[in-house]
Order: C-alpha cells, then structure tokens, then sequence
C-alpha cells in the first residue's frame, strides 16, 4: 500500500510543489494532497480542513510535509498528526518531496528518512561559471542552458 502524502504550507506554496509533483509523477493525484494555509484563515478552520484531508486520502499511512518549524502550518500539522500514523516532516522542498512520492511504497519510517535525505542531499552550492571543458563555442549561436 502507498503512503499518503499531504503538504499543508503558506499559500501558495503547498499546491505550487503539488504541481511540482504532478508534472513529473502525473499518476499521483488523488496520493498528493496540499494545503495552502492563508495568513487570513482562523487555524480552527485550516485544521479542520487539514482533517478533512487527511480523510481524502483514505490510507492508514500519511506523511505530512510542512515548511517552516514553528509556523502556523506546522503547529497545525502537528495537532492534526497527534493521535494518527502519520510522521511530520519540517522543510519541505521539491527534491524532498520528488524522493518522497518515489518511494511512497515503502514503510513509514522509511520514507521519513528518504524525505530527510532527499531535501538535504539537494542542498549545494552550485558554480556559476561553466567548467573548463564545457566552455562554449565561440560559433554556438544557439546557447542552451539546459542538460538533455
């Protein structure tokens, strides 16, 4: 059975990274849901539709992603999740959240850990210069900046 994944983030962010997800595992909807928490919204309300998800999903099993520790969507998560096998993570990103729904069929726990490795591992401080043996052509008239 596949883990739940539920991210509940400051709007817009949560349904932003959905998307993220979507495009590239289009075969994940109903197993992905978010929750964008507006700054307006009373928390008894967003718990009550974070909740609410949590039921959407149907699986004994969710992970619950957030993003910032000790912000409101964390605090709700967190009194959403007591009680309930679920696992929190604080510090969401989209490579933490790719590894994640990639293995969602793995235990819990396991997952957990992924979900820590996945957003760290993508952590890096990256060149800006091009590598001397990648420079471009003086001729190149047309500069790609992507890999393919």
């Amino acid at each position: 059975m596949n883990t739940g994944i539920l991210i509940i983030a400051h709007a817009p962010l949560a349904s932003a990274l959905r998307l993220g997800v979507l495009h590239v595992f289009p075969d994940v909807e109903q197993g992905v849901l978010a929750l964008d928490v507006p700054a307006t919204e009373p928390p008894d309300v967003t718990r009550e539709r974070a909740a609410g998800l949590l039921k959407q999903l149907g699986t004994p099993n969710t992970l619950v992603l957030t993003d910032v520790f000790g912000a409101t969507p964390c605090n709700i998560a967190q009194k959403v999740v007591d009680g309930a096998h679920c696992k929190l993570v604080a510090g969401v990103n989209l490579p933490m959240l790719l590894r994640t729904v990639n293995y969602r069929h793995e235990a819990l726990d396991v997952l957990v850990a992924r979900a820590l490795a996945g957003g760290t591992q993508s952590i890096m401080q990256v060149a800006v210069t091009v590598p001397q043996n990648q420079q471009r052509k003086i001729n190149d008239q047309h500069q790609h900046d992507h890999s393919q």
